[in-house]
């Protein structure tokens, strides 16, 4: 693989004109795709196989015009204290908002008038309007939206508080400075790091530019493949990631070729063969993690995995041939200028200075983590374990308006629901029988006997009389415990013709499949990486090693995101303004993303290892030739990462404010605790045991060449005076 690399980056680095010109033209292609593609008409969520499903399925079939899939809204009154809506002039005002609803757009199915609906509070002191419309809130128009908030708005300054809430006024997430904030951080670590702004431009420009093509096409296709709307913000906060520390870690390797004495040609062949080796198999991790989330079999996750993925190979590839195609139009620029005086006064002397080269701080770390591996290894497991800790009281369930910030509307008619109808009202079941009307009277006898329910409403049959349906009204909130034992009290005390659904059910099935599908899930994740990383290493311990090390710190990061998002721990430094449950997705995805993204750092830090270890160093003395040549840029890349996501905290969306906590205190503690401590501890423990392969395996194994001996005695000849190059570099 290294000589093919090795041909490829000189090829695009020759013809750096035409590659140029081609990514540019793949770039303008798909923003064309995007501008010109109709408008994403659905973002359906749907969970195949589980009861909540099958009774939303039924109510489409059964109630057909019902919009069973369609958005919602309220629009909640709260009279002054001492004073009720039954009021007369307050009546007025709810009975006008109603009249204003029902013109205000024909995607409306009804417009509940609150005063013959019994959604009036006992104290009359909070009634509601209840909208449905015909279409999802993905599909509603703006002008949709604006008449919902005008009647609202109307409404208001004339005696009544009013608020409004529901899905319908769900629309994309916003995007917040932060992302912005994370490049302009990424790019001031990268001048750091290379000391030339040439070389610093380049990992972003390359990033940026496989981000557009990523997404743009995610955007074109978003119709056709009913994408949702958080797969392009996750692909392009996966792409931008990768995407600056792949080129980042060519672009290292191509400065330390030159600083040998290298051609800029043999250079960037040379960065591309062994620096784009490791990056193919890093790249390939992530692709395998994003890839297996179809195992959980939700569409929608599936859905985002795939597009990440793409996003990833795109990524791949630009670091691969438009990287050493910028490295040709660079010129000497990608090296800083005190870097081109250092290379110019040593040149007349064969490139040797006369005294030892002083030691770097990746060199000092090393060698301080060989003289106590035991040490360093006891406090970077105990460090992570005590951080873990709050991981054992993990709640999941899937955010709704009570997570949101209370400066929205959303969150205050939330919260007036509440008070005025009791906790369960904004998350009631709804139970859809499949059945005549005895059948369904059975029903609401049975679940009357039950406990946890504040209010039961008659059964409403459909026009054939062959299907009711029932709400059910719990007493405590939607994510509690008690809500989550009813809804397995009814289906318990119920036949299989009677079905439990409403968000509060899905939320409980959703959880329980992601349950389900964590250890299969692992299991193929970890075992086919398991097999990339032996393929790559040519070793058992060290790709265990590697896996072992990823539970840690994806446990421990969850550990973060229950005590911030659950606990509240630090919240308001995050923007956490309302704690709750933690997304039901969010172990397996985390799972699914933090191990390929871990793979990254393990890839790079570890083949430098394996490749000073294959030729002739001892295991201690290889251990710091890799952590002299890739801690400095191992450490640049988490920073930017950390960077990158951590801009996603600022968004409004509560679901990629998560994510973006949680991968980034994932990157923090994987790559500076696990990557950098943990993993030379173990492996100045093992040895010589740690590069040990069974001789049947190692023979049946195809040699992919990522140390790059082939290479060696390609571009060398015989490869005698090219080996200890590739040792130095």
């Amino acid at each position: 693989m290294a000589t093919f690399l090795y041909k490829l980056g000189r090829s695009a680095f020759r013809r750096r004109r035409l590659v140029a010109l081609l990514w540019v033209a793949l770039l303008a292609l798909a923003g064309v795709g995007a501008a010109t593609a109709p408008a994403a008409t659905s973002s359906s969520f749907s969970i195949p196989g589980t009861e909540a499903q099958r009774a939303f399925d039924l109510l489409e079939e059964r109630f057909p015009g019902a919009g069973a899939d369609g958005a919602t809204a309220r629009v909640v009154f709260k009279a002054p204290e001492g004073q009720k809506v039954t009021d007369p002039a307050h009546k007025a005002v709810v009975e006008e908002t109603v009249a204003a609803l029902k013109s205000g757009s024909d995607q409306i199915v009804s417009v509940a008038d609150p005063y013959t609906a019994q959604a009036v509070s006992q104290d009359a002191s909070t009634a509601y309007v209840s909208v449905a419309y015909k279409v999802n809130a993905m599909e509603l128009t703006d002008a949709t939206r604006e008449a919902l908030k005008e009647a609202g708005h109307q409404a208001q300054g004339k005696g009544l508080t009013v608020e409004v809430g529901g899905d319908a006024l769900q629309t994309m997430p916003e995007t917040g400075a932060g992302e912005i904030v994370g490049v302009v951080i990424a790019g001031i670590v990268l001048v750091v790091t290379f000391g030339s702004l040439v070389a610093a431009g380049l990992p972003l420009l390359t990033a940026i530019i496989g981000v557009g093509i990523g997404v743009s096409s995610i955007t074109a296709l978003a119709n056709v493949l009913d994408l949702g709307s958080t797969t392009s913000t996750l692909a392009m906060m996966i792409g931008l990631a990768v995407g600056i520390d792949y080129a980042l870690f060519i672009v290292s390797r191509y400065r330390a070729e030159l600083a040998e004495g290298r051609d800029k040609e043999e250079a960037a062949g040379r960065a591309t063969g062994t620096a784009g080796s490791a990056v193919v198999f890093a790249g390939l991790t992530v692709v395998i993690a994003l890839v297996g989330l179809a195992v959980v079999n939700i569409p929608m996750l599936t859905k985002m995995g795939f597009a990440a993925a793409g996003t990833v190979v795109i990524a791949v590839l630009i670091a691969l041939t438009l990287i050493p195609a910028l490295l040709g139009f660079a010129g000497d620029k990608v090296v800083g200028r005190k870097q081109r005086k250092g290379a110019a006064s040593v040149a007349g002397e064969d490139g040797k200075s006369g005294k030892e080269e002083k030691p770097n701080g990746g060199t000092r770390w090393a060698r301080f983590v060989i003289r106590r591996p035991v040490l360093v290894l006891l406090v970077g497991v105990l460090g992570l374990g005590a951080i873990a800790v709050p991981a054992a009281s993990l709640e999941m369930g899937l955010p709704d308006d009570g997570v949101k910030p209370v400066s929205t509307t959303e969150r205050r008619a939330y919260d007036m629901l509440s008070d005025g109808f009791g906790p369960g009202f904004n998350g009631p079941l709804l139970v859809v029988v499949d059945g005549d009307k005895s059948a369904a009277d059975e029903t609401v006898s049975a679940i009357k006997k039950l406990e946890g329910w504040a209010a039961v409403t008659p059964a409403t049959p459909n026009k054939a009389g062959d299907a009711a349906m029932i709400t059910v009204v719990p007493k405590d909130r939607p994510s509690s415990a008690a809500t989550e034992n009813l809804v397995h009290d009814i289906r318990d005390a119920t036949g299989d013709d009677v079905l439990v659904t409403g968000a509060t059910a899905m939320n409980i099935d959703f959880s329980q499949k992601m349950n389900d599908a964590l250890v299969p899930y692992l299991a193929l994740v970890v075992g086919l990486a398991f097999l990339l990383l032996t393929l790559v290493f040519r070793s058992v311990l060290v790709p265990l090693k590697a896996a072992l090390g990823f539970l840690l710190s994806v446990v421990a990061a969850l550990g973060a995101v229950v005590a911030v998002f659950q606990w509240g721990w630090l919240g308001s430094l995050f923007g956490v303004e309302q704690t709750g449950p933690i997304m039901s997705m969010m172990p397996i995805f985390m799972v699914g993303v933090v191990f390929g993204l871990a793979m990254d750092y393990e890839v790079f830090l570890v083949t430098r290892m394996r490749e000073a270890y294959v030729h002739g160093e001892r295991p201690g003395e290889a251990i710091v030739t890799g952590f002299r040549h890739s801690a400095r840029v191992v450490t640049a890349a988490a920073v930017i990462m950390i960077a990158v996501f951590s801009g996603f905290i600022g968004m409004t969306d509560q679901m990629i404010k998560m994510i973006g906590f949680g991968l980034a205190v994932a990157v923090l503690f994987d790559a500076f605790v696990v990557r950098m401590a943990i993993v030379p501890a173990v492996l100045a423990l093992l040895g010589h045991k740690a590069w040990w392969l069974p001789k049947w395996l190692d023979r049946a194994l195809p040699n992919v060449d990522v140390e790059g001996e082939g290479l060696a005695a390609h571009v060398g000849g015989t490869g005698s005076e090219e080996k200890p190059d590739l040792v130095k570099v």
